[in-house]
C-alpha cells in the first residue's frame, strides 16, 4: 500500500504537467510567435471569408481551374479527418483501375503527352495542396481555352506560384494549387 500512494501522486502530477501545463504553454507560445500557422494557415478573401488552408488541398473539378493532386480521403475530397493514404500498392487491381480512370479523365479533358504521376496518384496524406510545375503546365491549354486567357499569361502565373525546394534541398519544386486558382479568379 505504501508504494501505491506515491505512484498515484506521480500519475496525478505528471498528468497535470504533461497533459495540461505543457500543452498550454506550447500552444500559448506558438500562438504568440506564429499566429497564422498556429491558426491553421487559413487563407481568407478581402471580406474575411475563409477560402481554405495553405496546408490542405482543395477539391477543384471545374475545367476553368487547375486541378489538384487527387485525394485519398474518399468521397469527401480533401477531408483532413480522413487523412491517410489508400495503402494500395502498384499491383492492387483496384488501385490500378483508379489510376487508369484518372488518366482517362485527363485524356477526355484534352490532356496530351506524358501525364505526371502527381496528377493521377494521391500523396501519402491524401491532402497535398501542391502539384508539380509539369502538372500545372500540362493543364495550361485547357484552362486557357475555357477562360480566354493567353497561355503565356498562365505560364507566367504558374512561374510566380512555383515554390522551390524547402531549405534549398528538401523535396521538389511545386505549385500551390489554391493560391494559383485564387489569383486566376482575379484575372479579368
Amino acid at each position: 500500500m505504501k508504494d501505491i500512494k506515491p505512484a498515484i501522486m506521480l500519475l496525478i502530477i505528471f498528468t497535470i504537467i504533461c497533459g495540461g501545463l505543457y500543452p498550454a504553454v506550447v500552444t500559448g507560445i506558438s500562438s504568440a510567435l506564429f499566429p497564422q500557422q498556429a491558426g491553421g494557415s487559413i487563407i481568407t478573401d478581402t471580406h474575411g471569408t475563409v477560402l481554405g488552408s495553405s496546408l490542405i488541398g482543395q477539391p477543384f473539378s471545374d475545367s476553368k481551374y487547375f486541378w489538384p493532386r487527387p485525394s485519398a480521403t474518399g468521397d469527401f475530397g480533401f477531408n483532413p479527418l480522413a487523412s491517410g493514404g489508400s495503402n494500395s500498392g502498384p499491383t492492387n487491381p483496384d488501385y490500378l483501375k483508379t489510376v487508369k480512370d484518372r488518366v482517362k479523365a485527363l485524356r477526355d479533358s484534352g490532356v496530351t503527352g506524358q501525364i505526371p504521376a502527381d496528377l493521377v496518384q494521391a500523396s501519402a496524406s491524401g491532402l497535398d495542396p501542391h502539384i508539380s510545375p509539369e502538372s500545372a503546365l500540362l493543364q495550361v491549354s485547357r484552362v486557357s481555352k475555357i477562360r480566354g486567357v493567353s497561355e503565356m499569361a498562365l505560364k507566367k502565373l504558374i512561374a510566380a506560384h512555383t515554390e522551390g525546394h524547402q531549405l534549398g534541398f528538401f523535396g521538389s519544386t511545386r505549385v500551390h494549387v489554391l493560391a494559383l486558382n485564387l489569383e486566376l479568379d482575379g484575372i479579368k
